[in-house]
């Protein structure tokens, strides 16, 4: 085993602070990668402060992670030490069920093992996550970092990127859609990027009138304030499919007289129960659809680094030092980040 410096949340009511950890000896097919960047989600606050019940202490956060090689186990053939990789929020699946089969890890039938706060499937050990200086992972859920992408704005396409790449290529996403993404947050702005750049028409929810110029220069076409109910009378019955990136509970009938007959409501942000509840004769009288995503497959995920990589797409980031990370969960609480934090990960090694 070899150790190295991490931040970890201790218990659910105390910052984070700092962790020596230990990272498992090489097995055969495992990648060692040395961490330079490491995004910081909504998630890691979530499950940091156990705010969904099951979170176990030590915690070490962080699945948006981009390192380099430093070393290899003997049966790996895709990576050698060097090259510049990057790890999301899986790093082991059973790789025999049908979902796993058809290349969707995150649906694996037999658990997906995530990057931090999972069971081992070999060991049993908790896995631990990206506010830490190296990490040691499974070959094939290790991404290759395209030439010519920056590092540190590519660190949060692991999570933020995936997670509505993967519902507008499933859905078929592309040229003659109209496209409505709700809210301008981290899933947000990069909703509004990948729907554009994948050839739709793209507009922007948002309750906030702040928001209308920063979402154009994030290439939003239209930009509709949902609070105002005469904006949204305008757009009824106009698009093929919403994408929902609002992390809270809220109402999203008006979004659905908003869809087209046929559209479809895609969440990817709340993972509460819908409240207020949804008139069904929204849905019926169009045939409409509700629909859920939940971040990608690995094969998905490098397609989405290479397509970022051909289109000039990054995430919009705030660069961290790893001694402010608590700073940093109390701005995220109250919305101010545009759009993800990144640690840059050579500030750990001041750490104490």
């Amino acid at each position: 085993m070899s150790q190295v410096k991490a931040y970890a949340a201790h218990t659910e009511d105390t910052p984070l602070a700092p962790l020596n950890l230990q990272r498992r000896e090489l097995r055969d097919d495992d990648v060692a990668i040395e961490i330079l960047y490491c995004g910081v989600c909504h998630s890691d606050l979530h499950l940091a402060r156990n705010d969904w019940g099951f979170t176990r202490y030590p915690l070490v956060p962080g699945h948006e992670i981009v390192g380099r090689v430093t070393a290899t186990g003997s049966d790996v053939t895709r990576f050698t030490a060097g090259d510049m990789v990057g790890v999301g929020c899986m790093v082991d699946a059973c790789g025999e069920c049908k979902a796993c089969y058809n290349g969707e890890e995150q649906y694996c039938l037999n658990g997906t093992t995530m990057t931090y706060g999972s069971d081992d499937r070999h060991d049993g050990t908790m896995t631990q996550g990206g506010y830490s200086g190296a990490i040691v992972t499974r070959e094939d859920f290790v991404l290759r970092m395209p030439q010519g992408i920056d590092p540190a704005s590519a660190a949060p396409l692991l999570c933020a990127g995936i997670t509505t790449y993967s519902p507008l290529r499933h859905h078929g996403v592309g040229k003659r859609h109209r496209v409505g993404v709700i809210g301008m947050g981290g899933l947000g702005h990069m909703g509004v990027k990948l729907a554009r750049a994948l050839g739709a028409e793209v507009t922007l929810f948002t309750r906030s009138e702040a928001k209308v110029a920063e979402a154009k220069r994030n290439g939003a076409h239209h930009v509709v304030v949902s609070s105002d109910e005469a904006q949204m009378e305008t757009v009824a019955g106009t698009f093929d499919f919403m994408l929902d990136t609002v992390p809270v509970a809220h109402d999203i009938n008006p979004y659905l007289d908003a869809l087209k007959y046929n559209g479809t409501h895609i969440l990817v942000g709340l993972i509460e129960p819908i409240e207020p509840t949804i008139h069904g004769a929204r849905l019926i009288g169009k045939r409409r659809a509700v629909a859920g995503s939940l971040i990608g497959g690995i094969a998905e995920t490098q397609e989405l680094l290479d397509f970022c990589a051909e289109q000039g797409i990054t995430c919009d980031v705030e660069m961290l030092d790893i001694h402010n990370i608590n700073e940093a969960y109390a701005r995220m609480e109250k919305g101010d980040v545009r759009y993800r934090f990144v640690i840059d990960m050579a500030t750990l090694k001041g750490a104490a």
